[in-house]
């Protein structure tokens, strides 16, 4: 049994992203190379819902040696026009976790970041073997959400790609990373099998199916700290900074919480 699995998260892959993306964004070189990587270090991607299978039952859901997982969050064009052809190339399949209220179409709510994928274009991503995962409706921090919001944004993900691809999705991604307990199980009361968080470690079955971590790949990640994080080496210092960042943070969304609570007692 496979004891950890590097969970590769990537966002935008684009040459010339915006503001909003760039951090978060690799350039289609960057992403080929990195891929190139995989393939020479002998990983086989699988998808999100092969590994919560076969952690769910070993001796009937077996992996592939040294298996990773690719995966893209939100729904950016570039993992149509730039990230497709290099997969292809390769063989490699992929999970896609759309926000489907951010993508081009009948549902579009107007908020992605920049340009966003149609559905056409998500229906051949799943027709090249890419995953369709949900990323929530809106992409909100979900653990701020109210229960009927909450419930909300799960259904209409779930409701619109089971009606733009004919098949219901099966796995879920906490836009931000951020999840709580309540969040974990209404994600499972909605019908997801599996849910992937952030936490910038490798992914474990004792982690749960709900709370299963990824690394997170950046414009500035060079070819040797990407091939550092999927060997496992050096990941602790890697993102200490980011730890850091997500502690402090975590401190004043517990405050809000407590305080949003508060008013509403006193209305």
């Amino acid at each position: 049994m496979n004891t950890s699995v590097p969970v590769l998260m990537y966002h935008a892959v684009a040459r010339e992203p915006n503001a909003a993306t760039r951090g978060l964004s690799v350039t289609p070189e960057a992403f080929a190379e990195q891929l190139a990587v995989l393939d020479d270090l002998g990983f086989h991607p699988v998808t999100t819902a092969a590994l919560a299978a076969h952690w769910r039952s070993p001796g009937s859901a077996p992996l592939p040696p040294r298996p990773v997982l690719l995966t893209f969050d939100d729904g950016y064009e570039g993992v149509h026009r730039h990230a497709l052809p290099v997969l292809k190339g390769h063989g490699f399949p992929a999970t896609l976790f759309v926000s489907t209220g951010w993508l081009r179409g009948a549902h579009d709510m107007g908020g992605g970041l920049d340009t966003m994928l149609d559905w056409d274009q998500v229906r051949e991503l799943a027709a090249a073997g890419v995953e369709i995962g949900g990323h929530s409706h809106t992409h909100p921090q979900l653990d701020q959400l109210d229960d009927d919001a909450l419930w909300s944004e799960l259904i209409r993900c779930k409701e619109i790609v089971a009606a733009e691809l004919g098949t219901a999705p099966v796995s879920f991604a906490y836009p931000y990373g951020y999840s709580s307990r309540r969040v974990r199980a209404r994600v499972r009361a909605a019908g997801f099998r599996q849910a992937l968080a952030v936490g910038n470690g490798p992914a474990r079955r004792a982690q749960g199916p709900y709370a299963l971590r990824r690394l997170t790949v950046r414009r500035g990640t060079t070819t040797e700290e990407f091939e550092r994080l999927v060997t496992g080496r050096a990941i602790a210092r890697y993102f200490a900074g980011d730890r850091a960042l997500t502690k402090g943070y975590a401190l004043v969304r517990r405050a809000r919480r407590i305080r949003g609570k508060a008013i509403g007692t006193r209305v």
